[in-house]
């Protein structure tokens, strides 16, 4: 018989379903990797060989991380790039990168894993594009299996070296047919399209100014064969704007759809400065967004046009980026950071915080291409979090706890529920040793700074 888990007597559960919901005293039953029903006070839950009790907390999906660079994490607020736009932030770190190792690689994977779960997400994605050393995809999925998220690795790559006018140093990219060779290797070891699946692989070659234009197009196809999703870098600052003109004649968006680089099975990363005609186009033709609105402020990028985005119907989800450019991978806190940058650059009425938290949650698992997370109804995965209501942070927020969550920003989920396994209970990590975790991740951030 599978295991079943009831929780129970919630202040408010946050369902996301189609009316948006929120059940005041409700209770969500999971049983094995997908929730069996949910209800209030007024209906019976059946009977479970687990229950919770969650009074005073708030009970909702788990939120969905779009963009990652889990690597990153190993580079936080490195001197020298600390202070720079893209273009310098990156020529300062991709030597350093260069540096990495396959048991770096998993050391940081796994504290930005560890990271996003604490902070309420349930499913990740990340792009890792650099693969020195013998780094390979493998590495990530590894520590996704550790930690027990939903995983979304994308094989990402650049082949675009600076002798051939791109960004990064020839040393850090790799050959064309060699990349498309570790695609196809990784796919079929990997990629799981099964309803409820806890790995699905996407391709991802890096950004305009570091792949050409050839392996773009060869990308493309090979994912489209194999259903698979695509995911890459887009008009992020004006520097990448500028490149874009002077070396294609034309502006991101348009070289995305020369590309058939839009659709509703692509989905870009910060589109910081994508004009009206680009989100018309993403618009009409369903290519998702993944708003990275920490990363955009801290390399001065800019406001990226959400509201207009969302007005338009554009998919729009949220992503940490690097814990290089963030520099942090708190997914609630950049919900929290969507909804108030979204103010300062369009007025106070830009964006709510239940809006906020559906971005986070039903936004990022459309732009994932999932309809089986981001919400809570029967059938859907057992992705849970809960938030305790009664500590410091929330104090005097009793009356809009919902909102709360994205106002006061809890520092760290209560619990955890993914694929109905515990994952997080009592604000404790149940698949990591957080303190040795972490001088792990030290000793090989030291290393990789020291070349």
């Amino acid at each position: 018989m599978p295991h079943s888990l009831l929780l129970k007597d919630a202040e408010v559960v946050v369902t996301m379903d189609a009316t948006r919901r929120e059940i005041r005293g409700g209770w969500v039953h999971l049983t094995g990797g997908a929730i069996t029903a949910l209800g209030g006070p007024e209906t019976q839950p059946p009977a479970a060989t687990e229950t919770i009790d969650l009074a005073g907390h708030a009970l909702l999906p788990g939120l969905v991380n779009t963009h990652h660079h889990m690597f990153q994490s190993l580079t936080r607020a490195l001197p020298g790039a600390q202070d720079a736009e893209l273009f310098d932030w990156l020529n300062v770190l991709y030597p350093v990168w260069s540096r990495l190792t396959p048991d770096a690689l998993r050391t940081a994977a796994a504290t930005a894993m560890a990271e996003l779960v604490l902070s309420g997400c349930t499913t990740a994605a990340d792009h890792h594009y650099i693969f020195p050393n013998g780094c390979r995809l493998d590495d990530t999925i590894a520590a996704a299996r550790e930690i027990g998220i939903r995983f979304h690795p994308t094989r990402g790559a650049m082949s675009l070296g600076r002798s051939q006018g791109g960004l990064p140093p020839d040393e850090v990219v790799e050959q064309e047919d060699a990349i498309l060779a570790d695609m196809e290797r990784v796919v079929a070891r990997f990629h799981d399209p099964a309803p409820l699946s806890m790995l699905r692989i996407g391709i991802a070659p890096c950004s305009p100014f570091s792949v050409t234009q050839e392996l773009m197009r060869d990308g493309a196809t090979f994912a489209r064969a194999r259903g698979l999703r695509l995911h890459t870098h887009l008009a992020e600052n004006d520097k990448d704007v500028a490149f874009t003109r002077e070396r294609f004649r034309c502006t991101p968006a348009e070289y995305a759809a020369s590309l058939e680089w839009v659709g509703p099975d692509v989905w870009h990363a910060h589109c910081v400065k994508l004009d009206a005609a680009g989100i018309a186009l993403f618009a009409r033709t369903g290519t998702g967004v993944a708003h990275c609105p920490c990363s955009n402020m801290r390399l001065a990028s800019g406001i990226a046009p959400i509201p207009a985005m969302r007005r338009a119907g554009v998919p729009v989800g949220l992503g940490v980026d690097g814990s290089a450019s963030n520099d942090s991978g708190h997914l609630l806190a950049e919900a929290r950071q969507a909804m108030l940058l979204a103010r300062v650059g369009h007025g106070p009425a830009a964006m709510g915080a239940r809006e906020a938290l559906e971005i986070a949650t039903l936004g990022g698992a459309r732009v994932l291409g999932r309809d089986d997370i981001g919400a809570l109804a029967p059938g859907l995965a057992a992705d849970v979090v809960a938030f305790d209501l009664g500590g410091l942070d929330l104090a005097g927020a009793g009356e809009d706890p919902v909102a709360a969550l994205v106002f006061c920003t809890p520092a760290r989920v209560a619990l955890s529920v993914i694929a109905g396994r515990i994952v997080v209970r009592d604000g404790r990590l149940l698949t990591l040793d957080e303190r040795a975790q972490a001088e792990r991740h030290r000793a090989a951030a030291r290393a990789l700074a020291a070349g």
